[in-house]
């Protein structure tokens, strides 16, 4: 409905008194004696503006990329990257993606309603790509060289590690590198400062001038609080693989300081009144706050000790580590498929998912970290670090990470000179 808007109309009576005027050309011009003046009178009438939205054409198509973690099924796989229902079923029943393997990244192209356009994926050198046909989907080999290239970014945080990234179009695979290759030095649940900035170097691959999937993260650079680190990816004599600082030092801690990528501290180590209970009772770990689902991540290298369910933790998990350590998850809606004592167990594999089994008041995840079987503070305790280079391999270490330091200079260089 058209709204009624006051506007105001200035007219003006100008009145010359001439002692001598000459019109030219329907203007006046007024003598040097002429005397200006100037009355000025309201007149208020009603205008129709149209207030509607203007509107706004529908997104025809998008391109979305996720990775097939330990745990998954291709329904959830599917359903996450935001494929439609139908698309998803047929998928599951046809096999085609019977291929896929933990770790693989899939790249899908959709339509606004989540109708699957295309789908691929690489299996070693190899690209596959997934596309409608007569009789449901088919998968077919991509010909082609696989070329990989490296890509640069920068941005300041304002907000979140996410924002900042996408912002920078930096892909959300790689801001997940990017928080676990220093979520050893940096807690991003409590340590993040709006003005934090980072740097990164990372590989695309591509097919026939085609991205068709991000790769690792192979330089990068975090300023926290004023405080800068670096991490240089370095293949080592091992073939494994690490990420270093520029002196050689290991980044990966034998432990992961949170067990969920991100999420949100609902309560702290210590003495609280028990949510559930009602009682003040000691708190003998972290409860991280997230939805129904999340994926929860083995903290360190281990031996499953118990998986099943016990009294207020509910759904729960124990994993054994080298040494005194061990780490304990609660109140899970599931396990991950083949989950059982004696299992072994990476760090950073997926475990279970979020839920609110046992004494829950809401979907979250309780974490203890036990050391000699005591429960200690996971938020402060201090990690033991991996092994550092040798000797012999650190000048090989600093010759390969040299023009990646020099890289990540230029970057830190460009966004100061953007700031000035």
């Amino acid at each position: 409905m058209p709204h009624p808007v006051r506007w105001t109309r200035v007219t003006a009576a100008i009145v010359l008194a001439l002692s001598g005027a000459v019109a030219a050309f329907g203007t006046i011009a007024p003598s040097t004696d002429a005397e200006l003046l100037v009355t000025k009178a309201s007149i208020v009438e009603p205008l129709a503006i149209d207030f509607a939205p203007a509107p706004v054409a529908p997104t025809e198509r998008y391109v979305r990329e996720e990775r097939l973690q330990r745990g998954d099924t291709l329904a959830s796989l599917l359903s996450r990257i935001g494929v439609r229902a139908s698309d998803v079923a047929a998928l599951t029943q046809s096999g085609v993606l019977r291929r896929l393997k933990p770790q693989t990244t899939v790249t899908a192209e959709l339509e606004g309603s989540g109708a699957l356009l295309s789908m691929s994926f690489l299996i070693g050198t190899d690209l596959f790509r997934v596309e409608p046909g007569s009789n449901g989907y088919v998968v077919n080999p991509v010909p082609g060289v696989l070329e990989t290239r490296t890509a640069f970014r920068a941005n300041t945080v304002n907000s979140s590690l996410f924002a900042a990234a996408d912002a920078a179009d930096v892909p959300e695979a790689v801001a997940v590198q990017l928080a676990d290759i220093f979520g050893g030095e940096i807690d991003f649940h409590r340590d993040l400062r709006k003005g934090d900035r980072f740097a990164v170097v990372y590989e695309i691959h591509s097919l026939n001038g085609q991205q068709v999937r991000t790769g690792r993260v192979i330089a990068a650079e975090f300023v926290n609080n004023g405080r800068a680190h670096r991490a240089l990816w370095y293949p080592g004599a091992d073939g494994k693989g690490a990420y270093y600082t520029p002196s050689g030092k290991n980044l990966r801690k034998a432990f992961l300081r949170s067990p969920l990528e991100f999420s949100r501290i609902s309560s702290g180590f210590g003495s609280r009144m028990h949510p559930f209970l009602q009682t003040w009772r000691s708190h003998k770990g972290v409860d991280y706050a997230a939805p129904i689902g999340t994926r929860i991540r083995a903290v360190a290298d281990g031996v499953v000790d118990f998986a099943g369910s016990k009294g207020g933790y509910g759904n729960v998990v124990v994993i054994r580590h080298n040494g005194q350590y061990a780490t304990l998850y609660g109140h899970m809606s599931r396990f991950a498929p083949g989950l059982t004592r004696g299992t072994r167990v990476g760090q950073g594999s997926v475990i279970g998912f979020v839920g609110r089994s046992g004494w829950a008041t809401g979907p979250h995840l309780h974490y203890e970290f036990h050391v000699g079987g005591e429960a200690r503070n996971p938020l402060t305790i201090a990690l033991p670090a991996a092994q550092p280079l040798s000797s012999r391999e650190l000048a090989q270490f600093q010759g390969h990470a040299q023009p990646y330091v020099a890289q990540l200079d230029l970057l830190g260089n460009a966004r100061l000179a953007r700031a000035d």
